[in-house]
């Protein structure tokens, strides 16, 4: 049965989400990893602040920004080691710290109920996207997560999206991508999908700059963007 869904004038088969800052906030565990790392390098640890500003870009990046601000900038081959020793050390216990956002469960459940299928599109490791949301409950209510290795590009180049959106079996243009920063604002509109923003995230960009459908400050409110309310 058609999803009643519908979105700017369109119908809605389904919604792909970004993980951290839109489903879960992870700055801890991430900072946790991050200050473990430099600490071992001998560097200053990161501020919070620092740390979810960073966020959002995937480990590599993530690791080179923590590098650049507090010392020297490691140069490309040493960067890959050190990507691969922060994600050991994040992997190692990942969600100790990391919680869900507010209705983020319910209106998961209530999207899938109403047909909706349910996407992950996020620039985390693949390996660490399925053991977070199996460690938080949501895996069960996630039929597709694409994390940033899963393809050979990652957003916020469309294909990334485009790729989810192969997994769940639905066409761009019957589908809304919702995240939390102008990269998931970006392969939305690159990818020919609908485009919603959570005010609650990691976006380095000020929020009004960001090209965007529709802002929403809770998740559950993705529900009254979608006439699944009431």
């Amino acid at each position: 049965m058609p999803s009643p869904a519908r979105f700017a004038g369109r119908p809605v088969d389904a919604v792909v989400f970004d993980l951290d800052g839109t489903l879960i906030d992870s700055a801890a565990d991430l900072g946790r990893a991050a200050n473990r790392l430099l600490d071992e390098e001998g560097r200053r640890a990161l501020s919070m602040a620092e740390v979810r500003s960073f966020i959002g870009d995937g480990a590599r990046v993530l690791v080179d920004r923590a590098m650049a601000a507090t010392g020297a900038a490691a140069g490309s081959a040493a960067l890959d080691a050190l990507t691969r020793r922060f994600i050991a050390h994040y992997e190692a216990d990942a969600t100790a710290a990391t919680t869900v956002y507010p209705s983020v469960p319910e209106t998961l459940a209530a999207l899938r109920r109403t047909g909706i299928r349910v996407g992950v599109c996020t620039n985390k490791p693949q390996a660490a996207t399925a053991a977070v949301l199996e460690a938080l409950g949501l895996a069960g209510m996630v039929e597709a997560a694409a994390g940033g290795d899963r393809f050979p590009v990652r957003k916020p180049d469309a294909g990334h999206l485009l790729g989810t959106l192969d997994l769940l079996g639905t066409p761009a243009e019957r589908a809304v991508m919702v995240g939390d920063n102008e990269h998931d604002a970006a392969v939305a509109r690159a990818a020919g999908t609908g485009a919603v923003l959570v005010t609650y995230g990691y976006a380095r960009k000020p929020l009004a700059e960001i090209d965007v459908d529709a802002r929403i400050d809770r998740l559950d409110r993705l529900l009254e963007l979608l006439g699944l309310s009431g």
